[in-house]
């Protein structure tokens, strides 16, 4: 369905919460190390609420340079940030397509928001807001997602 890709995350909780996400929309959860916590355990994940953890299709890499190998970056894949003025329902997305999400406290590298600007996006706020939770970000434009594939087909 759509792919999350989570880079260099840094609170197990905000996995967790993303991981019961992705499975709830039958999505793919992809985890970019080094994570800013250890290794994911079932005593972490549990805390978010996820008992269903081994269900979830998910997969671990010790790099971005290691996920790109084994998914290119083309013009499907989007990344999340809010240093880009183009929002996130804008964008007509498809069954397959990679959503990248960085770390809670900084974000995505800025070397990889400036290579694939064209594909930034963005989830409007108000009032000087300048920023959403990571697991909230992540379930708003998942389900936007959703919306767009399935409407009230699902």
């Amino acid at each position: 369905m759509v792919n999350i890709v989570l880079v260099y995350p840094r609170i197990p909780g905000n996995v967790g919460t993303i991981g019961r996400s992705c499975f709830a929309i039958d999505g793919t959860l992809h985890l970019v190390k080094p994570y800013g916590f250890g290794q994911i355990t079932k005593k972490e994940v549990r805390r978010a609420g996820l008992d269903y953890w081994e269900s979830l299709k998910l997969f671990e890499y010790e790099n971005i340079e290691q996920f790109w190998e084994a998914h290119r970056p083309d013009n499907r894949h989007f990344f999340a940030t809010t240093k880009s003025t183009q929002n996130y329902f804008d964008i007509t997305f498809k069954k397959g397509d990679y959503v990248y999400f960085g770390a809670e406290d900084s974000g995505l590298p800025d070397d990889i928001l400036e290579k694939y600007s064209k594909n930034c996006i963005t989830v409007p706020m108000a009032n000087g807001a300048r920023s959403l939770n990571l697991s909230n970000t992540v379930s708003i434009i998942s389900y936007e997602i959703v919306r767009q594939l399935y409407g009230g087909e699902w």
